[in-house]
């Protein structure tokens, strides 16, 4: 078998393990609104604008998902429009094997470090880690909207210090996913850096999340840090929205757009952290007694 056939073997793997974490959850049939969030997420995340600091900035903004469970949400929701773009592009884009293998390697190891610390935090770490997180992704994209990225290489593949590099990379990327930093920016950003064609970028970005988001998934199912409905909402209206995405539309002018998720994003990252703050100032309260803590929340 050849290195494509091999990928799109692992795939199926990937979604079949994905599929059975998933049932082992149950199912709630989403709300009309879950499902259009899917829709519009994966649709744009499919065209390059991300999903995670989008959905996160909804479900903070509405108030739809408790913040403890909006990394695990993220994660199980996003996993199956994210595997069906990965059949996609790793089949059209061209990669150098070795490099594309060890650095999904390389992010799924990550992820399922990442995976096993954030399942135990408390609320407040969460809020402070995804906030920091969304400023993060906020920051990359306003690097693309001011064209900032690096311009990148032309070698289809990496080899000594930058295949170590870039495989240590890759490891902390899976790793932050699972704190809600999409991969996809940052992971191209990593691949400019290190000389490979800027086309490059997409199957590797997509074939490490493609395995790494159904294992990390397993984590997340098993430890009930998740929202199910809002799950099933994302993956139900995502699978569609990415399929229309990338084999129909392709392409649209995204900058209007983009422009604004990164000022909802920024919005989302400061309300989290102020929020985090104040869940310290109560817990406080709480020790002291529960009159305090009312003044705390009255205040």
């Amino acid at each position: 078998m050849d290195a494509k056939t091999i990928l799109l073997v692992g795939l199926t793997g990937a979604l079949v393990l994905y599929a059975v974490t998933l049932s082992r959850g149950g199912f709630i049939m989403p709300t009309a609104l879950q499902l259009v969030i899917g829709f519009v997420t994966n649709f744009f995340d499919t065209l390059g604008i991300g999903s995670y600091a989008t959905t996160t900035a909804v479900y903070k903004l509405r108030r739809l998902v408790p913040v403890k469970l909006i990394p695990g949400t993220l994660n199980v929701g996003h996993t199956l429009p994210v595997i069906a773009q990965a059949f996609i592009y790793t089949q059209l884009v061209p990669v150098e094997s070795t490099t594309l293998v060890l650095m999904m390697v390389a992010a799924v190891a990550g992820s399922w470090l990442g995976a096993g610390v954030v399942v135990h935090w408390p609320r407040r770490k969460i809020q402070i880690g995804m906030g920091l997180a969304l400023l993060c992704a906020a920051a990359l994209m306003l690097m693309t909207a001011l064209q900032l990225f690096p311009a990148g290489g032309d070698t289809l593949g990496l080899s000594g210090a930058k295949l170590g590099i870039g495989l240590a990379g890759n490891f902390a990327l899976g790793a932050l996913m699972m704190l809600g930093i999409g991969l996809y920016a940052p992971c191209m950003i990593l691949v400019y850096l290190l000389g490979m064609t800027p086309a490059a970028a997409f199957p590797i970005m997509m074939g490490s999340c493609a395995f790494l988001m159904p294992i990390s998934s397993v984590k997340f199912v098993k430890t009930r840090t998740y929202h199910f409905q809002a799950a099933l909402g994302l993956a139900i209206g995502g699978l569609p929205a990415a399929l229309i995405a990338a084999l129909i539309v392709k392409s649209l002018p995204l900058a209007a757009v983009r422009w604004l998720v990164v000022v909802v994003v920024v919005y989302t990252a400061l309300n989290m952290l102020m929020t985090a703050n104040l869940v310290e100032s109560v817990e406080t309260a709480l020790a002291a007694g529960p009159d305090d803590a009312k003044a705390v929340l009255n205040a």
